[in-house]
């Protein structure tokens, strides 16, 4: 159930003793997952209420409540924006309603960022240089999630099965995605701290500053690229290229070659995360912007081609189908160069439509690879030939048995020997040769 502005500043009068509204407005955030209103006090002090609209967000803002208690002082002070606190909480029913002190600047959309000054790009860059440099004991301390790069790709991998269960993705998209996915190369990374939900409304900005970062909900060890992903989404890629050069000057580490491929990936993959998520809460109004996003988002890609998001080249579609359909070649009796020739093609040489190319069944003509097809050599087995073993020589005085006359020799008239062939399994196929006949 969605609350009013009105109905949260009387929230936050439970959360936090003493606190007196005498303003209070609608604040952006995530309206799939959150409520939230500023409010401003008695004494001018400004409040920020935060309210889950299901018990996976209040799950989300407990994770953070854990997380902003780990950034001791130490931590904050070597930060260059600053973080929220909370002031504190109310629980209605199984939902967590958290109050937080408010922090300077407003949030800007992203044709206003990617629109500023250059200075601000900077901003952004260092201030993303600071998130994937803290240290990883922060996210292992806190019992948070934690990835290494073949981990988060298996996840990611899980999350695309199930996303391809629910029939409403493109399936160019599922192509192209696993195909991304399935290249080792491009998740060659080195994990680190990540925010997990950096977007525009997460960001404050006062001037040309990023005065605060908020939305520390999704912390982990993971794929820096994820941060990336709103920014890649902008299509500026003068901006990005401004952000992702200060990013590299202030880490300590040298980030990937493929960190924007991923990014980019990243943000096209929200997409069906979002669709999961409007499937699961049974919201039909998120299902709809969900597949429109999706259907706009193939036919974009198949119409310009999209952003690289994978090292090796998205194999043709009809590859698979030629290697399936292999065995149903048949051969045109017009060759290519218009003449007319045999049903059957020649060895060694495939005839089709076009030089070298076989119709294959099921398959256009005009994109299946050469076929060559060769004879099968009918196998030849030599003809046997069994010579007997001779016995021991037989004892003085004693006849040989079976032996042959000397002065026999073969009738004249006789006409000669039929030369056994390879396949005459018959007796008489076999030539006795007399090893004692000179």
């Amino acid at each position: 159930m969605r609350r009013k502005p009105i109905e949260l500043a009387a929230v936050a009068t439970a959360a936090v003793p003493g606190l007196t509204p005498t303003a209070v407005s609608s604040a952006p955030d995530d309206a799939a997952d959150f409520d939230t209103a500023l409010l401003l006090d008695s004494e001018g002090k400004r409040w920020r209420v935060r309210s889950p609209r299901h018990a996976e967000a209040s799950a989300r803002l407990e994770t953070e409540f854990l997380v902003l208690r780990a950034f001791a002082p130490g931590i904050r002070a070597e930060l260059p924006f600053l973080m929220p606190t909370v002031a504190g909480s109310v629980r209605l029913g199984a939902l967590s309603t958290f109050v937080y002190s408010h922090l300077a600047g407003s949030t800007r959309s992203v044709e206003e960022l990617t629109a500023g000054p250059e200075q601000l790009a900077r901003e952004i860059g260092v201030a993303l240089a600071a998130i994937h440099d803290l240290p990883h004991a922060l996210v292992s301390n806190a019992d948070l999630p934690s990835y290494t790069p073949n981990e988060f790709r298996q996840r990611r991998l899980n999350e695309l099965d199930q996303a391809a269960t629910t029939g409403k993705i493109p399936p160019s998209l599922l192509r192209r995605w696993e195909h991304a996915l399935e290249d080792v190369s491009l998740w060659r990374f080195n994990p680190c701290v990540v925010h997990g939900d950096l977007h525009e409304d997460n960001l404050l900005v006062e001037g040309h500053r990023v005065t605060a970062v908020t939305g520390w909900t999704d912390l982990r060890i993971g794929d820096p690229a994820d941060d990336f992903a709103w920014l890649v989404a902008s299509n500026e890629q003068d901006f990005v290229d401004t952000v992702l050069s200060c990013y590299t000057e202030s880490r300590r580490d040298a980030p990937d070659k493929h960190l924007l491929r991923r990014a980019a990936l990243s943000a096209e993959f929200a997409l069906a995360q979002y669709l999961v998520k409007g499937i699961a809460a049974g919201d039909e109004a998120m299902i709809s912007e969900a597949e429109g996003m999706l259907e706009t988002l193939a036919s974009d890609i198949a119409e310009h081609g999209g952003q690289a998001i994978s090292v090796e080249p998205l194999p043709s579609p009809a590859a698979p189908a030629a290697t399936a359909a292999a065995g149903t070649v048949t051969a045109r009796t017009d060759t290519a160069d218009g003449g007319s020739g045999d049903s059957a093609a020649a060895p060694g040489r495939a005839q089709g439509p076009a030089a070298g190319h076989p119709v294959v069944a099921g398959v256009t003509p005009g994109i299946v690879q050469p076929v060559t097809v060769l004879p099968i050599p009918t196998p030849v087995l030599p003809a046997v030939q069994v010579s007997p073993i001779p016995d021991d020589e037989p004892e003085q005085g004693e006849p040989a048995q079976d032996e042959p006359a000397q002065d026999e020799e073969p009738t004249p008239a006789e006409p000669p020997a039929k030369v056994p062939s390879a396949d005459d399994t018959s007796t008489a196929a076999i030539t006795v040769i007399d090893v004692k006949k000179p």
